[in-house]
């Protein structure tokens, strides 16, 4: 249930500066998180994803996804900048869009699945640069069934 992260550029008063978080995920990036529902043990997701910057400045990623208990699976993105602090595009998993405010130096994406969850996730870029911290939270009809916690590296 880990989504995506993004990239931020030099620290300013504690607070990320981003340059072009679509950048992150140019070339390789891996993630590893712990995914919990309701009523089940919770399990480590493993994440391994390969993305490109087209000629139109969209972002096109393919991430390997591996969870405890499931075959692995692929994961597909097409994100592109619609506004100042604003990116919209779609998501192999995703009911209709996605969409992604910058807010205060982090990242909300909020989509819906095409099991009709409703999926909030915040992306906290670390001070290193190359790393994110990943909150996620699913709901069905506003309870909250599942979240999740990790982390997201860009891996030269």
């Amino acid at each position: 249930m880990l989504f995506l992260a993004t990239a931020m550029g030099p620290v300013s008063a504690g607070v990320p500066h981003l340059d072009d978080p679509l950048r992150f995920f140019a070339g390789r990036t891996e993630s590893v998180s712990t995914i919990k529902v309701i009523a089940r043990k919770p399990y480590r997701s493993n994440t391994v994803g390969h993305g490109e910057i087209g000629a139109d400045g969209a972002l096109d990623l393919v991430q390997r996804v591996e969870e405890d208990g499931r075959p692995a699976f692929e994961r597909r993105w097409r994100i592109r900048k619609i506004a100042p602090a604003r990116f919209s595009g779609t998501m192999s998993e995703a009911k209709g869009s996605v969409t992604i405010d910058e807010i205060g130096g982090r990242f909300r994406f909020r989509f819906t699945t095409k099991s009709n969850f409703s999926v909030e996730q915040w992306l906290t870029p670390a001070a290193d640069g190359r790393s994110a911290r990943s909150v996620l939270m699913v709901r069905r009809l506003g309870l909250k069934v599942a979240s999740s916690e990790g982390i997201v590296r860009r891996v030269e």
